[in-house]
């Protein structure tokens, strides 16, 4: 699995009990082999990539918070290619 995506399947799991979408796009990464996270924003429907904005900009802050700045420009790589 590609590495970005692997950090965003773990913030994903945050929104799986909370979120019925969550818990889709969750599945999603999880089940299929994506070489890319191009490969996995394309596959993304208009309802997940909308919950995907809603998160990814807190997700990426906290991180910056945190000073985990690995993390953080993971996930802004998908957060990027949401548009």
């Amino acid at each position: 699995m590609d590495q970005t995506l692997g950090y965003l399947r773990e913030t994903l799991s945050n929104y799986t009990d909370q979120y019925s979408i969550g818990q889709k796009i969750y599945e999603k990464v999880k089940q299929q082999q994506y070489t890319s996270e191009g490969k996995f924003v394309r596959d993304l429907s208009p309802e997940e990539i909308d919950f995907l904005n809603k998160i990814l900009p807190d997700e990426i802050q906290y991180a910056k918070d945190e000073q985990d700045e690995k993390r953080a420009h993971e996930l802004n790589e998908v957060f990027e290619l949401l548009y």
